[in-house]
């Protein structure tokens, strides 16, 4: 199967090892990537801060990046879930209406397209930790990704899962929000973070970067035992 990938702004900026690591899974899974050099942004930024219109011309370079058949995967469900649930709001009576519906339905988390397209759940990973999952609002709210992720961790070996207290509670991340509302959106962070060292766990797992990437500023600011990976990261690990 050709796929495309999609790599988020932050993720090519900050986490560039986390796509060449997707790209192995993918390969792994019997996937010839295809990756498109002009690529830039899914639009959310501009959306979520109210630039509907400067969105809008995002988007458009988004739907003609990814024009053709194929689906579309990435390490974000934050980006897959704005893809879904909002270009048809925004190009709704527009002549990229119904494109944009076609895009909607091509468009897949990683840990979602293994599981339910490619139906591989078992790369042959090694992993020897605890590890706990945190589930970002993205996932589970606008994809409704739950067992996906914790499906593919289960098939790694030496991985031990161990779930956390109030592990679909939001990690204050939230793009602006945590700029915007910065004592509430730490609170939320610490709180997540206290639940997940309690399990004792090593590692923080989750399938969104911007959540990870919210949370590790904190771990590394309390000096706090825990270290932050995608799962991406951890299904790469074979041999």
């Amino acid at each position: 199967m050709i796929v495309q990938l999609f790599v988020p702004c932050f993720v090519d900026q900050l986490f560039p090892d986390t796509a060449f690591n997707m790209i192995r899974v993918l390969e792994k899974a019997g996937c010839a990537v295809h990756y498109n050099p002009n690529q830039t942004c899914c639009g959310q930024p501009a959306f979520n801060a109210g630039f509907w219109q400067d969105a809008k011309e995002v988007c458009s370079k988004f739907i003609d990046d990814f024009s053709g058949n194929e689906i579309v995967v990435t390490p974000s469900a934050s980006c897959a879930g704005f893809v879904r649930n909002y270009y048809q709001k925004i190009f709704e009576n527009s002549s990229l209406h119904n494109v944009s519906r076609d895009m909607q339905k091509r468009v897949f988390e990683f840990s979602e397209f293994l599981i339910k397209v490619m139906r591989v759940e078992d790369f042959g990973a090694e992993f020897h930790a605890k590890v706990t999952y945190h589930d970002s609002c993205a996932a589970l709210r606008d994809c409704g990704i739950k067992d996906e992720p914790r499906q593919l961790l289960s098939c790694v070996r030496g991985l031990e899962l161990i779930e956390m207290d109030d592990n679909e509670t939001c990690c204050g991340f939230g793009g602006t929000f945590a700029v915007k509302f910065t004592s509430i959106s730490g609170g939320m962070a610490e709180q997540k973070l206290e639940h997940a060292i309690q399990t004792g766990a090593q590692y923080l797992i989750s399938s969104d970067l911007s959540c990870l990437m919210h949370l590790d500023g904190f771990l590394r600011k309390r000096h706090m035992p825990l270290q932050t990976m995608h799962i991406a990261d951890v299904i790469s690990k074979f041999v």
